[in-house]
């Protein structure tokens, strides 16, 4: 089986990262993480990238660079950008030149509670459903074309802390999945609208 090429990009822990990581170690997931690329040197991430002898680089955070990042991403013949906690914003000209090929997960249903501290959003706006999305990335912030949703109640005593975790889990386990869709060809970016979505359940 020909598997896809990942190219996952982090700041931090790298948990989804290593969801990930976790779902390749299967010989049927049609994909492969080849390279780890992280904006922070002290991320955690780095760290469990290595204990799987995947290939790790540093780059320079501010000014972003983008260009080593550009690089490093073609030697490695990624076929498809993951943003795993990746806290930086890539630009329109990264963009444009891997379109339809970078995708992130929010931890939101999107479009509600864009931006930073969805979870805080989602308390404070007093919903009781929330949840996570992975979607395609596009230069305004969280309104890309939605791959993969999955709703979660939230509870009457949730804190940030425990309605995070909840939906974290969540992540774990919608990015392999969506990954594999977009692997399978069941879902299909043209002209930024998703032309094909084959499978709508986890189950």
């Amino acid at each position: 089986m020909k598997k896809i090429k990942l190219g996952v990009l982090i700041s931090g822990r790298g948990t989804n990262m290593q969801a990930l990581i976790n779902a390749c170690l299967d010989d049927n997931f049609p994909a492969q993480v080849e390279c780890v690329i992280s904006n922070n040197p002290d991320a955690q991430g780095i760290l469990s990238a290595r204990k799987h002898n995947i290939s790790t680089f540093e780059v320079e955070n501010n000014p972003l660079d983008i260009d080593r990042i550009n690089t490093i991403l073609h030697d490695y013949k990624v076929d498809l950008v993951c943003l795993a906690g990746f806290m930086r914003l890539l630009s329109a000209d990264f963009l444009k030149e891997w379109e339809s090929k970078v995708i992130n997960t929010h931890p939101s249903l999107l479009p509600a509670f864009k931006g930073l501290n969805a979870q805080r959003q989602a308390l404070d706006a007093g919903v009781k459903i929330t949840g996570c999305t992975v979607h395609y990335v596009v230069p305004t912030v969280d309104a890309g074309p939605i791959i993969f949703q999955a709703a979660i109640s939230v509870l009457q005593n949730d804190n940030v802390a425990t309605l995070s975790e909840r939906i974290l889990k969540m992540e774990h386990i919608c990015y392999p999945h969506s990954i594999k869709l977009i692997a399978e060809n069941k879902i299909v970016l043209k002209n930024n609208i998703i032309i094909s979505n084959e499978v709508l359940s986890l189950i």
